[in-house]
């Protein structure tokens, strides 16, 4: 049985109880939570609105043909895919937000003795919830600026690789902002079926980014003609300033999309027939989402004016957050992070809470965020002009 003991605390439980007691002295501007604040698409609404009668019927679970041809002809224009490669029928399952997907899919894990699942370090906290749940072992490993934030999986020991049930990653990384190449995406598709396991690529980010559109798992999957070992997990909660529909898809293999339709009978909440409607609609039309990521670049633009070489700053070239170092400042997450909420109003998240202190290479325990804060650039452009202009004179 899962020890539930044992299941992450969450990261904004934590913060609500570090900055309890703390006034702030400037109006509080929260770039906290990831959550887009970005205006709503109007065709969305209006698809909405188009038929509310279907609210009076049980949605199915595995959607509507129209919601699966969308996401399915989504992922092939995206990302250049072969136009049979996916087929709408066989490999798309709607969810309700990638959170929901991440969580109950680990149960579709074959049995192994022993099981591990494999989990970025940060990582994202429905990642070792699902570890916990099936009564595995979870592994955090490093992503840090030494391997651009992209885990090593490969240099583990083989008897890890061997009793590994899932490999959880996230591609543009949250929150460090990169992403993974087509290199990248071989190797961890090699090495899953080397090793029999399943490889839950989260890419909820995949359609906000600065210059280049990130490379998808899809696309190194296409090259060796299957999708097996694969599942990776799309929302509109990004995409398209979306996170209140609680719409998104998952898509993978034939059989274990069977399996995980059959097991969301159970334990998923189907999507209701005017959500799937107009997600449908947001799938279809991209335009709304290049005008999501132009303010998004905006945002990226006015922090390089504002932070230029401080902070450790970089320009992430994919998702919404900045990664800063606080270190160089002499201060830990903990500490910047009540420092600014105190003196200039803003409430970050300490990179520690995102994080767990794990063993390195060379078996030292070692936490990746504990000298970082994590800040989400979901506001206006003003707002968040005004944000980080009080991080860099407080800190």
């Amino acid at each position: 049985m899962a020890n539930l003991d044992q299941l992450p605390d969450n990261p904004f439980v934590r913060l609500h109880a570090l900055l309890a007691g703390v006034t702030p002295q400037m109006p509080v501007i929260d770039l906290g939570i990831g959550e887009p604040r970005h205006p709503v698409p109007h065709f969305v609404i209006e698809e909405l609105k188009r038929n509310p009668e279907l609210y009076g019927r049980y949605p199915p679970t595995d959607g509507t043909p129209e919601f699966r041809l969308a996401c399915a002809n989504w992922l092939t224009r995206r990302f250049d895919l072969p136009s049979a490669f996916v087929d709408s029928e066989r490999h798309i399952v709607p969810v309700n937000g990638t959170r929901e997907a991440l969580f109950l899919a680990a149960f579709l894990a074959k049995s192994k003795k022993n099981p591990a699942v494999l989990i970025p370090n940060p990582f994202y906290q429905a990642y070792a919830a699902a570890a916990i749940g099936i009564d595995a072992e979870p592994v955090y490993v490093p992503a840090t600026p030494e391997n651009n934030h992209l885990p090593d999986f490969a240099g583990l020991s083989p008897d890890l690789l061997s009793r590994t049930v899932i490999l959880y990653i996230c591609s543009p990384v949250n929150p460090q902002g990169t992403v993974a190449d087509i290199g990248y995406w071989r190797k961890l598709i090699a090495l899953a079926r080397k090793h029999d396991f399943l490889i839950f690529a989260d890419e909820c980010y995949a359609d906000i980014y600065d210059r280049a559109a990130p490379t998808g798992i899809l696309e190194a999957a296409a090259e060796t003609g299957s999708l097996e070992n694969i599942m990776s997990f799309h929302s509109l909660s990004k995409r398209s300033s979306l996170p209140g529909l609680r719409s998104g898809f998952a898509v993978g293999a034939g059989q274990l999309m069977i399996n995980f339709k059959k097991l969301r009978l159970y334990g998923g909440s189907p999507s209701p027939l005017p959500v799937l409607q107009a997600a449908a609609a947001a799938w279809s039309e991209d335009t709304h989402a290049e005008t999501n990521r132009s303010l998004y670049r905006a945002k990226l633009d006015a922090a390089e004016r504002i932070f230029s070489n401080r902070l450790g700053f970089y320009r992430p070239p994919g998702g919404f957050f900045l990664w800063l170092d606080v270190g160089e400042r002499g201060l830990n997450a903990e500490g910047a992070t009540r420092r600014l909420y105190e003196r200039g109003g803003v409430r970050v998240v300490p990179g520690s809470y995102l994080s767990r202190a794990a063993p390195d290479s060379s078996g030292k325990l070692v936490d990746p965020g504990e000298n970082y804060i994590r800040l989400a650039l979901v506001h206006d452009l003003a707002t968040t002009l005004e944000a980080l202009t009080r991080v860099n004179q407080f800190l």
